[in-house]
């Protein structure tokens, strides 16, 4: 299965499963990986921005405290209703960027480089949620620092992201819940526990569920619903990834699951 159509130089030449790495192998690929680079920066930029245009602290302090809140929030909406749609793939200008951003992801769910967001998409995410609302509060220093708030972040969420993937057993509980929750939400039942580190918006939205035993498992949980039947009407992401998993394989991957 060809998952990814990226190639880089270097180090991302090669190709890097969080299964078979160390937490110190996944520090020293994370600090590495061009997104996290650029988040960093255009964090770094956002703060250099507040300082030449700063808001008054108690306005700053309220974009920055904005911005942490409503980033779950954006986060589940997006998850829920857009990655994990049915009419992305459907569209043809939308195919790439869903199979890039999120089948790719649930095909492999180890698979570094897909697990990463794509730039393209998220940093004009984050700006559209956190700038204008930052902008109402504080000016350009409230706007500037609601925008550095929501990069850093994405690149915290990315971290753990991460660690739920790495094949360890968290001493930390509330750790080891976050990895469970995840876990479930790729390899049982997608349809549910769309948070990474946040699972309070599944809880009000009725999508949280702790433990395979609750419910059902999915069959849809690697292909999104994308499957033969889909890509016979709707062929580019088949076309693009060189097929979609099969029913034998995907019960050969859930077996022990």
């Amino acid at each position: 299965m060809n998952t990814t159509a990226i190639r880089r130089k270097g180090f991302w030449a090669q190709s890097h499963h969080l299964d078979r790495m160390t937490f110190r192998d996944l520090v020293v690929a994370y600090l590495q990986y061009p997104a996290i680079v650029l988040y960093m920066g255009l964090a770094a930029a956002g703060i250099g921005t507040w300082f030449y245009r700063p808001a008054p602290i108690g306005r700053t302090l309220l974009a920055i405290a904005v911005a942490v809140l409503l980033f779950p929030v954006v986060w589940y909406v997006l998850h829920r209703w857009v990655l994990h749609s049915r009419w992305m793939w459907k569209i043809s200008w939308l195919a790439a960027t869903w199979k890039r951003i999120h089948f790719d992801h649930h095909q492999d769910p180890n698979h570094l480089e897909v697990l990463f967001g794509s730039p393209g998409n998220v940093v004009p995410t984050v700006a559209i949620a956190t700038i204008p609302v930052g902008y109402m509060i504080g000016g350009v220093g409230g706007a500037a620092a609601a925008f550095a708030t929501g990069m850093i972040q994405t690149c915290v969420n990315e971290f753990f992201h991460c660690i739920q993937h790495l094949s360890y057993r968290p001493k930390n509980k509330w750790l080891a819940m976050i990895k469970q929750r995840h876990m479930e939400h790729h390899f049982h039942d997608e349809t549910g526990n769309f948070g990474i580190t946040n699972f309070w918006w599944d809880h009000l939205g009725g999508t949280h569920y702790a433990g395979a035993s609750t419910r059902p498992k999915s069959a849809t949980v690697f292909n999104l619903g994308y499957d033969d039947t889909a890509a016979d009407r709707h062929p580019k992401v088949r076309d693009l990834s060189g097929g979609v998993i099969a029913t034998a394989e995907f019960r050969a991957r859930n077996k022990n699951k």
